[in-house]
């Protein structure tokens, strides 16, 4: 059984990888055997440290995956040189918090722009070139527990991950007959950057805290097991799925 589980000898691109959720998913794969493309817009030194340690092969490729043209060029620079990937991984994301009728214009086109756009326009890049190879192929998008749910004082953000779960189900249902798994994982309250407002507000955590049955904050190598199973052959007829993994907090 194990066996499905290893992805040695498998090509993976991991957006965001430089810190968090990104990061753990890179170094979880590169723990199952892949040969990981970090890209972002920061430098990967620490997560190829981390690929090392785990005796993995990392490679990084920077620049502003806000710009689907930068994004794109990236993915597509690393497929020439390492060769076409068999693993995508859509995880870089950011969030901007204000009050709906504080809302701008500006802070809801960045999150849109990286979170969604860039996300499918990866997606195509990677689904054309597997398509044309005749090549099998899994995609991992990186959704939210706000995929479901509406939140408070992240307009765009909600957007995008709704946006997720749509662009999700609309290529499993165009690729699953093409041996092109497309699925998501929606992770709850994790320790990354992008949590630490709510971390640093003692109500706000307290009220989280009390909600989530498994009584912690989620950590990064949590999402790496499942972005593991999910780009692996163990989940090969899983298609269209968002996977929670959030220490049970949609269960309450």
């Amino acid at each position: 059984m194990s066996g499905r589980f290893d992805l040695s000898g498998k090509r993976a691109f991991v957006t965001g990888a430089n810190t968090g959720i990104g990061q753990g998913i890179a170094v979880a794969l590169a723990a199952a055997g892949a040969t990981v493309a970090c890209a972002g817009r920061s430098p990967m030194a620490e997560t190829q440290a981390a690929i090392a340690a785990a005796g993995g092969a990392a490679s990084e490729w920077l620049g502003d995956l806000a710009d689907k043209d930068v994004a794109v060029g990236r993915f597509e620079a690393a497929a020439a040189e390492h060769g076409a990937f068999d693993i995508l991984i859509n995880n870089a994301g950011i969030i901007r918090r204000a009050d709906a009728v504080d809302f701008t214009e500006a802070d809801w086109d960045d999150v849109l722009d990286l979170n969604l756009k860039t996300a499918f326009f990866l997606s195509q890049a990677f689904g054309k070139a597997a398509i044309a190879d005749g090549r099998r192929g899994s995609i991992v998008n990186i959704a939210s527990v706000l995929t479901f749910q509406g939140g408070i004082r992240v307009a765009s953000y909600t957007a995008s991950k709704h946006g997720i779960a749509g662009v999700t189900k609309l290529l499993a249902c165009e690729w699953a007959g093409k041996d092109i798994n497309v699925n998501a994982i929606a992770p709850g309250y994790i320790v990354t950057n992008n949590t630490a407002a709510l971390r640093d507000d003692p109500d706000r955590t307290a009220a989280i805290l009390s909600r989530i049955p498994a009584g912690r904050w989620g950590e990064a190598s949590d999402i790496g097991g499942a972005a593991v199973f999910l780009a692996s052959d163990a989940a090969r007829y899983i298609h269209g799925a968002v996977l929670p993994v959030d220490g049970g907090w949609l269960a309450r």
